[in-house]
């Protein structure tokens, strides 16, 4: 019992610390004349792919890499399946032209290229593993989708409505900084060394449990996030924001996570690697049937239910 308290409290501390992050981070960036949208692109971006990211480092420095390339695959199934579909669900979520365009076709590569990179379908990679020549190619796919976010910054509408409005002085924003990644690593911490004892009392793999648990918790700063924004009908660029998340997962968090220690890769987790590449085709897809460029509330109810599938599958492999 005393393992789920302290994994549910290394969530909470994650996700306060990407508060926190998020916070410091757009009070000091305004202050240098950043743009909100600039901010909104990036800052935010980073904010809620952060917990990924530590959790990731967390559990590779430990070596518990099967975790880690379990907690990406689960959350980018998340982001889509549920996150998008419970938001669709709350009210229809446009997307605009770039996003359709650009952006979802983007998210679809991230994950095929990390289907090649897992199965050594490339010459230089190292057999079972992703290695750190794949982390370092995943990161220059991260360097191209910066240029292409900056690039779009100022045409985009609406991305003030993610960022923080607060007015914090330059001391207490970097304080917020601080106590962020402080609060990044203690959660991390606690999530991994948790989640593993979790594992191994009730028979659950390291990265079965990535890809539920784990996935589902360092998930919650998208889901409140395009969640509030559908409730508040703020809606412009939910679909953008999710799609974002995953391209930073893949190229940024599985990038650097690889870099630092190379990721076994099971033949096993092909199943949630199909699914993962079925899911960005699919969202794709809903982008023209019914309302065109909209997820609509049928859309989003298909999307949950076929979650709840995958997690049953899950369960059932258990």
């Amino acid at each position: 019992m005393i393992h789920f308290i302290l994994l549910i409290a290394g969530f909470i501390v994650l996700i306060k610390g990407a508060d926190f992050l998020v916070d410091g981070a757009a009070s000091l960036a305004k202050r240098m004349n950043i743009s909100d949208l600039a901010i909104g692109l990036t800052v935010v971006s980073f904010g809620t792919s952060a917990p990924e990211l530590f959790v990731n480092l967390v559990a590779a420095t430990d070596g518990k890499t099967d975790m880690a390339l379990g907690n990406i695959i689960g959350s980018n199934i998340s982001n889509i399946l549920l996150i998008l579909g419970i938001s669709a669900l709350i009210y229809p979520l446009p997307a605009s032209k770039g996003t359709v365009w650009k952006e979802i076709p983007f998210g679809f590569l991230a994950a095929l290229v990390l289907c090649i990179c897992a199965n050594d379908m490339i010459l230089s990679g190292s057999p079972g593993v992703i290695d750190r020549g794949d982390g370092l190619l995943l990161l220059c796919f991260f360097i191209i989708f910066l240029y292409y976010s900056a690039s779009i910054a100022f045409n985009i509408h609406n991305v003030q409505e993610l960022t923080s409005s607060k007015s914090i002085t330059v001391q207490k924003a970097v304080l917020f900084v601080a106590l962020g990644f402080t609060a990044l690593v203690a959660g991390g911490w606690l999530i991994v060394e948790n989640a593993v004892e979790i594992a191994k009392k009730i028979g659950m793999s390291e990265s079965m449990i990535g890809l539920t648990i784990v996935a589902i918790g360092t998930s919650l700063p998208e889901l409140a996030t395009s969640g509030m924004a559908a409730y508040k009908r703020n809606t412009d660029i939910a679909v953008g924001n999710v799609v974002g998340s995953n391209i930073f997962n893949i190229f940024l968090v599985l990038g650097a996570t690889s870099t630092v220690r190379p990721i076994p890769f099971n033949s096993e987790n092909n199943p949630d690697l199909t699914v993962m590449l079925i899911a960005s085709g699919v969202l794709f897809l809903f982008m023209f049937t019914g309302k065109k460029n909209f997820i609509d509330r049928w859309e989003g109810g298909l999307l949950t239910m076929a979650y709840a599938a995958y997690i049953m599958y899950n369960i059932m492999k258990i």
